[in-house]
């Protein structure tokens, strides 16, 4: 099952509701100012955020008098062209190896399974994987990330609770350095984006990293796709912080309102590159933009 296929029936609310709005144009026969304003709020309810709305709504009156767009067919591909514009308008950042991910996030969005799965989809691509236990302030953290080396058989690097985590990763990247691992997953503590003490201390780990790590080096930062809207202060805080590359969205699955991602897009310019879409160790994917879009148009 792919992207698509997982994600479809989450978003089928989202997809009727603005659907909803598209199909009064059959009636109507002309796109006027009440269905612009109707499907703006369509958009703003499936969390896709005011400005976001705005822009695709603004773009779409540009399309609609440039192309003279009348039927909802035509409606909709004028709508997923927009929206994908503004998705790919932040391209994921490529890869290369040897590669280091370090994955940052509050508390509960699922940073250690998310680690877990990548370790599966890279072990999956034939790469030598090596996991670095760098959040040392949870109780039994280091303990669950050895659960999922085990379970994809891969290296970890970890020392014991309470220990200095910038230490921890640079043991981590001397380690991958001399075995030649393909791939470094660099675990962090949860913390809450408004902590500034914490915040200084991811600071130093990425300092650290920089200095030492002779690679590709990617700062990953996990969403719960779930909490819509406020999503976006965390993305706000981690990038002032760290310079986030990339996001991974989990639960994207159990949601209803995905459109946070586009919302993302367009006010942070923060390319999702992840998606979580189920619980099993397999379920997560590269995010694809044109699936996303015909999943919610």
């Amino acid at each position: 099952m792919g992207f698509f296929s997982k994600i479809a029936n989450a978003f089928r609310k989202t997809k009727e509701a603005i659907g909803n709005k598209i199909m009064a144009i059959a009636s109507k026969g002309q796109l006027d100012e009440e269905f612009f304003e109707e499907l703006e709020l369509a958009l703003i309810s499936s969390d896709i955020g005011v400005n976001a709305s705005a822009e695709i709504v603004s773009r779409l009156r540009v399309v609609s008098k440039k192309n003279k767009l009348r039927n909802q067919d035509d409606v909709k591909n004028a709508l997923k062209d927009i929206m994908t514009e503004i998705l790919e308008q932040n391209p994921a950042p490529v890869e290369s190896y040897p590669l280091l991910i370090m994955v940052v996030g509050v508390n509960g969005v699922g940073k250690t399974t998310t680690i877990g799965k990548l370790a599966n989809l890279y072990k999956q691509q034939k790469k030598d994987v090596l996991l670095v236990a760098g959040d040392t302030f949870r109780a039994a953290a280091s303990e669950q990330l050895s659960e999922w080396a085990k379970r994809n058989d891969v290296k970890i690097i970890k020392n014991n609770e309470g220990s200095d985590p910038a230490s921890v990763v640079f043991d981590g990247i001397k380690s991958a350095q001399a075995k030649g691992c393909d791939v470094v997953i660099v675990d962090t503590a949860g913390r809450l984006h408004n902590k500034v003490n914490l915040m200084e201390e991811l600071k130093k780990i990425s300092r650290i990293i920089s200095q030492q790590w002779k690679g590709c080096y990617q700062k990953l930062l996990v969403l719960d796709a779930t909490t819509g809207q406020n999503a976006l202060s965390q993305v706000e805080y981690f990038n002032e912080a760290i310079d986030i590359d990339g996001l991974v969205l989990t639960k994207l699955d159990g949601t209803a309102k995905g459109g946070i991602v586009l919302a993302i897009a367009q006010e942070y310019k923060t390319p999702v590159v992840f998606v979580g879409t189920g619980e099993k160790l397999e379920d997560i994917e590269r995010f694809d933009p044109h699936s996303f879009t015909d999943a919610i148009i």
